[in-house]
């Protein structure tokens, strides 16, 4: 049986490549989602890859990602995780593990930055890992996935 996993990504991530390098890399937004799909594939697990600058709209696939029972979510909230309670209060509602991926290291960076909304709620928390850290949820989840199984 295909598992389906949703993986979102925030506010400014379609500028992944272009936008601050030197924080976030070269990878861009399609590097990401071809690495998503490549492991989900080797991990049994159909991944579905989205990127949105609208709040709204990342609450709206949550919520779709709990009626739907999705086995699982990696979120890259980006500059949603310090100011979104809405988006907790989404992801706090469904009953599949939630893995938070930041490409940089957030303790690292401003003040600000140190405190996601979304890390209350979430199962795991990946940062610093660059797009690396996809991978790693990707895995966490299957086995999380697996363990719940038996």
């Amino acid at each position: 049986m295909t598992r389906t996993v949703l993986v979102l990504n925030g506010p400014n991530l379609n500028l992944l490549g272009k936008r601050e390098p030197e924080i976030y890399g070269r990878d861009t937004l399609a590097d990401v989602e071809e690495v998503c799909r490549r492991t989900g594939a080797e991990l049994g697990l159909a991944v579905e890859v989205r990127q949105s600058n609208a709040e709204h709209m990342l609450i709206d696939w949550v919520h779709a990602a709990f009626e739907t029972k999705a086995a699982g979510i990696v979120i890259n909230p980006a500059g949603l995780s310090h100011t979104s309670v809405s988006l907790m209060d989404a992801l706090a509602a469904c009953h599949c593990p939630i893995i938070e991926v930041h490409i940089s290291n957030i303790h690292r960076r401003e003040e600000f930055r140190h405190h996601s909304f979304v890390s209350r709620v979430a199962t795991a928390v990946i940062c610093g890992c660059g797009i690396e850290g996809y991978v790693l949820a990707l895995q966490r989840l299957a086995h999380l996935l697996e363990e719940g199984s038996k």
